[in-house]
């Protein structure tokens, strides 16, 4: 099926449908045909898409490579959404069918949008936590369904992603947060960064532990059973503060900054000796909020 109008009933609530629709209609109005295939990943594709906090997040395949204004084209068609709709944020990554079936690390980079702003180049979230997310999950929304793509996975590879993740990304994140009187460590009082922290690491234990791709709302449900009754008040508080509109808290935030930094600790060594993963050089650095 390959059509301009989001499926009907398949997305989450009515301001995805608009943002897709409008989108879709843009970039078609920029340049027809551009856009060959357009897979809704994220919060939306896993069930937890959360209006007051959650993006758009997609994947959209592009015919014939980024030649002849195509970045051009794709520029404005952003900035056009990007005055009709501020938030939620429409974000995600071009590629070509091709790019689709290889392993995204050996390049990293490519056309992308962060925040709703497009960027030609850089790094963009290209990794094997996408690539599956797309395989097992993804919304098709123009051109053939996902499940008749030919998508690269490696669990292997998967598993090595998480691990160097946990490792760089998560690891450096903690470091930057211990210190209170840092930028870092009053960003970390935040009842944002508590649930961003818990229920991320727990995300990437979850892979680790199943093979799977999880939401955050499913993490945080994960990790009441996978780790001890300890932890249990503070993943309740972050999934109230992931579920709540307001975003807002009830526990102490120094009390919850402590936590969450004992948290993070307490997974990250959990999955290094559950789960040894040799690295992969090539695993690549990223964000940890896949």
């Amino acid at each position: 099926m390959t059509t301009s109008e989001p499926p009907p009933g398949l997305l989450p609530h009515p301001i995805v449908t608009d943002v897709v629709h409008d989108y879709l209609r843009t970039v078609d109005s920029e340049q027809p045909g551009l856009i060959e295939g357009l897979y809704l990943v994220g919060s939306v594709a896993l069930g937890d898409f959360r209006v007051h906090t959650s993006d758009i997040d997609f994947i959209a395949v592009i015919s014939g490579g980024t030649a002849g204004g195509v970045l051009d084209s794709l520029e404005r068609a952003h900035a056009r959404l990007r005055a009709q709709h501020k938030r939620p944020f429409f974000d995600g990554i071009y590629v070509t069918s091709d790019e689709l079936g290889r392993s995204p690390l050996p390049s990293r980079e490519g056309p992308h949008t962060h925040a709703g702003r497009f960027h030609r180049g850089g790094h963009a979230e290209r990794h094997p936590v996408a690539w599956h997310t797309l395989a097992h999950h993804g919304v098709t929304v123009r051109g053939p369904m996902r499940e008749r793509l030919s998508i690269w996975t490696d669990h292997a590879a998967l598993r090595s992603w998480v691990t160097r993740n946990l490792k760089t990304y998560w690891r450096a994140w903690r470091e930057r947060s211990i210190r209170l009187a840092s930028r870092n460590g009053i960003i970390a009082l935040s009842p944002s960064a508590a649930a961003w922290g818990v229920l991320g690491v727990s995300r990437l234990h979850f892979t680790l532990a199943t093979g799977g791709i999880t939401s955050k709302d499913g993490a945080g449900v994960y990790a009441l059973d996978a780790f001890g009754a300890r932890w249990h008040r503070l993943v309740m508080e972050c999934l109230r503060i992931r579920r709540a509109s307001s975003g807002r808290s009830n526990q102490n935030p120094f009390t919850r900054r402590r936590e969450l930094l004992d948290f993070i600790q307490m997974v990250m060594d959990d999955a290094a000796w559950r789960f040894p993963v040799e690295v992969a050089p090539d695993a690549g650095l990223t964000g940890g909020s896949q």
